[in-house]
């Protein structure tokens, strides 16, 4: 079990595993019939995971135009809370189709906000793309598209996941043993 920062840190998701799952939904992704499609990673939690889904997608035949905004729901927290745009898209999404790309789906509550602002903005279609599914902590109706894999009831670190800033270098998602963040 690695140690990081002093903390036993358990591997849910190898890095091996989670580049090949990333293959596939690239190639799924690619597959679909998008007219127009902008890619917007929803940050910070996402940039490994779409920085990497996005190459994949380039590698599966895809171009989509990428954009960036900063949601806040967690603070420094471990519990979803309210949600804010700290930093909003530059592009004009009218008649786009629009792939979300995030981290987790978890309450739901970043990503149906999301979703239902890119659609007020005239957005034709978004697709939701996340690496992890916890859908045991939905607090929304709302569902992901594309899912990397399904996520224990656990607070996860790594690969761009963090707790109160840290672990976000992780090369693989993991849990932080005897956390209370657990």
């Amino acid at each position: 079990m690695p140690v990081v920062r002093g903390k036993e840190i358990e591997v849910l998701f190898s890095a091996s595993t989670i580049a090949r799952r990333n293959l596939e939904l690239a190639k799924e992704i690619a597959s679909r019939d998008y007219h127009d499609l902008l890619v917007v990673s929803i940050l910070k939690g996402s940039f490994i995971f779409a920085a990497d889904l996005i190459r994949a997608m380039h590698d599966a035949g895809a171009s989509p135009e990428v954009e960036f905004i900063f949601i806040s729901s967690y603070g420094t927290g471990t519990v979803s809370g309210e949600v804010k745009v700290l930093r909003d898209i530059d592009n004009d999404v009218a008649g786009r189709d629009i792939l979300l790309i995030d981290d987790i789906l978890e309450s739901g509550k970043t990503l149906k906000f999301t979703r239902e602002l890119m659609l007020s903005r005239g957005a034709r279609s978004v697709s939701i793309a996340v690496l992890l599914d916890k859908r045991t902590r939905r607090q929304t109706s709302v569902d992901a598209d594309f899912v990397g894999f399904e996520c224990p009831d656990y607070f996860v670190v790594g690969y761009g996941m963090d707790v109160a800033h840290a672990f976000r270098e992780l090369p693989f998602v993991g849990v932080v043993k005897g956390d209370a963040a657990e």
